[in-house]
């Protein structure tokens, strides 16, 4: 499979799984470390793993073999790595904040668009039927008038109980005072 085949099955395989955002960054010109960058974006980390699962499975099936995965644990920026084409997917701010298309600006970007599948329907045929527009009857609700009795009102008294009080004892007792004390201990 040649290595723009490859791109394309990727590119593929990315919006199967609803990546969005998927560019091609084509780094022959640029940089020795890839022919070709493909980058997306997932909206969550288990939008990340299903993505990048996807491709490592299906390219794995087809004989393809994987050199270099990164970024399984935190699931926010995952790097998956055949030598000749590096897929980043990454979480949208993430994403956002790594900016490698500015980063990776000298060289050619390719913004790539999901192409529907071709799917042969046939149109269901229609009778056209004549319908008559409709009167709209606004109904106001009735209201009856209810007739309500004035209440009798009891006024209740609260019982008082009898209480009995007893005065205060006074004592007889005088205080002492500092004379009565000196008195005492001498006496």
């Amino acid at each position: 499979m040649t290595t723009k085949k490859l791109v394309e099955k990727i590119t593929q395989l990315i919006f199967e799984k609803k990546g969005s955002e998927v560019k091609v960054i084509e780094l022959k010109t640029v940089s020795a470390i890839a022919d070709y960058f493909v980058i997306c974006s997932a909206d969550s980390d288990t939008h990340v793993r299903a993505i990048a699962d996807n491709i490592d499975k299906t390219l794995r099936d087809k004989g393809i073999k994987l050199w270099h995965k990164e970024g399984t644990t935190a699931l926010q920026w995952v790097l998956l790595d055949y030598v000749d084409v590096v897929i980043h997917v990454f979480q949208k701010d993430i994403r956002a904040y790594y900016n490698l298309e500015k980063l990776w600006g000298d060289a050619p970007i390719m913004q790539v668009e999901d192409k529907p599948t071709k799917v042969r329907a046939s149109k269901p045929k229609t009778e056209k039927v004549e319908t008559k527009p409709r009167k709209v009857r606004v109904v106001k609700p009735k209201m009856e008038k209810v007739e309500t009795k004035p209440r009798k009102v009891r006024v209740v008294k609260p019982k008082m109980e009898k209480v009995e009080t007893k005065p205060k004892k006074v004592s007889a007792v005088k205080p002492k005072t500092k004379k009565d004390e000196t008195i005492g201990r001498n006496g």
